[in-house]
């Protein structure tokens, strides 16, 4: 099973052609617009399924499948965290729980970054439980933005997912350090001299234990078509 994580930064429908060269299974689309927008170029393969949230019809979350997975919105999810979404995954070799991550949510004041997924996993606790369980996407945030007097932060999640075993699938297959990325998923304005790791794939024990990939875009084949690079994940299902 191949999973990907990529920010297209808007209009989709024009730059799917080039994440689909990786052929995967199953990808977390942060900026996409509403399917009624989606008109893919002749010859770009259409999704099996997909899945969009969202407000404005130009930018979005979507997670598409290109196999035999399918997606549904669970009953629990709560419209209060936005775009983080609990959403059951069926049809392919594994079902689980993945929740679909953009965190971006300008008018909490608490927080619009991470204290979304802050507060998402403390309200979907019990699916944290499960044996089977992804969360992936663009969390826009990371350790060097810790604040130390403010709960939730960065490294509070990773600290709350760790406590159910569910580990980041880049830090362990590449023995990196939180906030000390050797590999950058994000250039701010495209700029190859602003490099940022604000993109993960989190994953329980059940598929660290099968993951055999994990790889970052590399700047110079992705700059063109975003400000972000893919996060591309393979577990042998």
């Amino acid at each position: 099973m191949k999973i990907i994580a990529w920010n297209c930064n808007m209009a989709f429908r024009k730059k799917a052609a080039f994440i689909l060269e990786e052929k995967p299974d199953i990808v977390v689309v942060p900026e996409c617009e509403h399917p009624d927008k989606l008109r893919f170029p002749e010859g770009v393969p259409l999704p099996a399924d997909m899945l969009w949230y969202g407000e404005n019809p130009n930018k979005g979350l979507c997670v598409f499948s290109y196999g035999d997975y399918r997606f549904k919105l669970m009953d629990c999810h709560n419209p209060a965290f936005k775009n983080i979404l609990p959403i059951a995954v069926t049809g392919g070799k594994a079902r689980f729980t993945l929740f679909a991550v953009w965190a971006n949510n300008p008018k909490d004041k608490d927080g619009a970054y991470v204290t979304q997924v802050w507060k998402a996993l403390r309200h979907y606790e019990d699916l944290l439980s499960g044996s089977k369980v992804i969360l992936l996407g663009d969390f826009n945030s990371n350790t060097i933005w810790d604040r130390p007097r403010r709960e939730g932060n960065h490294s509070d999640v990773v600290a709350k997912l760790e406590s159910y075993k569910i580990f980041s699938t880049y830090h362990v297959f590449h023995k990196q350090i939180q906030g000390k990325e050797a590999h950058p998923t994000q250039f701010m304005y495209r700029h190859e001299d602003k490099p940022y790791h604000l993109d993960y794939c989190f994953a329980s024990s059940y598929f660290i234990k099968r993951m055999n990939d994990v790889r970052i875009g590399e700047y110079h084949d992705w700059k063109q078509y975003s400000d972000h690079k893919p996060v591309i994940v393979s577990f042998e299902m």
